[in-house]
């Protein structure tokens, strides 16, 4: 997933990017209502996570607009206010769910994945891909080879989810630095190789036909071996 936290706290924005990132996901942070916005017309999210009390613009406001502007990515709203008004003002202005403050973790990705599963929008995602016998789940955060589950890191799930939400196209180092590290320097840096590298060993052990290959001088694929 692709998550974008609108909270001016940074102790609490820092955690919510570290433990969305620890599960895999993509995980951007913007630290006033104004950036939040701005961020949010731009940007290709999944989900927004919002906190209420908000500098330059408030939660609120800013949820409105978006929705103003026909933009209907799922909002999961964080607030210290808790009562039943503050809840019916927060779904009213066009929010998915409303999380008070403190919360669990545990419940506030539940929640997230929640909204992303019932998300009916333009961009239509997928969130399950299927290249031959491979699976992966992006939601569950399950990959199946044969049937069997088989554990990934998470860089290794991002990095195989990118190549399978493009399979049967060749995607470049410098795609794969942008989309799965967020890096924009040195595309010959080799941190590529050395995950692409425990990836093959996880997904194509044993293969006959492996799924993953490596296209000289452009880049790499994920295909039907079968084919």
């Amino acid at each position: 997933m692709r998550i974008l936290i609108i909270e001016d706290d940074k102790e609490a924005s820092d955690y919510l990017v570290k433990a969305f990132r620890e599960q895999g996901h993509v995980a951007d942070h913007a630290a006033d209502g104004l950036e939040g916005y701005a961020a949010a017309q731009e940007g290709d999210y999944d989900v927004l996570i919002v906190d209420r009390m908000l500098p330059k613009m408030d939660g609120l406001s800013l949820i409105s607009s978006l929705r103003e502007q026909k933009i209907e990515t799922p909002v999961l709203i964080l607030s210290a206010l808790g009562q039943v008004d503050d809840r019916v003002k927060g779904l009213r202005a066009g929010g998915d769910d409303y999380l008070p403050k403190p919360y669990a973790f545990s419940e506030l990705l539940a929640r997230v994945e929640a909204l992303v599963r019932r998300r009916v929008g333009p961009r239509g995602e997928e969130t399950h891909y299927r290249v031959g016998d491979l699976e992966l789940d992006r939601l569950s955060h399950k990959v199946m080879v044969a049937g069997q589950e088989i554990v990934l890191q998470p860089r290794e799930f991002r990095l195989l989810e990118y190549l399978m939400k493009h399979a049967g196209q060749v995607v470049t180092r410098t795609m794969l630095l942008e989309n799965v590290w967020d890096y924009h320097f040195d595309p010959q840096t080799n941190v590529i190789d050395v995950h692409i590298s425990r990836l093959r060993a996880k997904i194509d052990k044993g293969r006959e036909n492996p799924l993953l290959h490596t296209i000289r001088g452009a880049g790499y694929m994920i295909r039907d071996g079968m084919r």
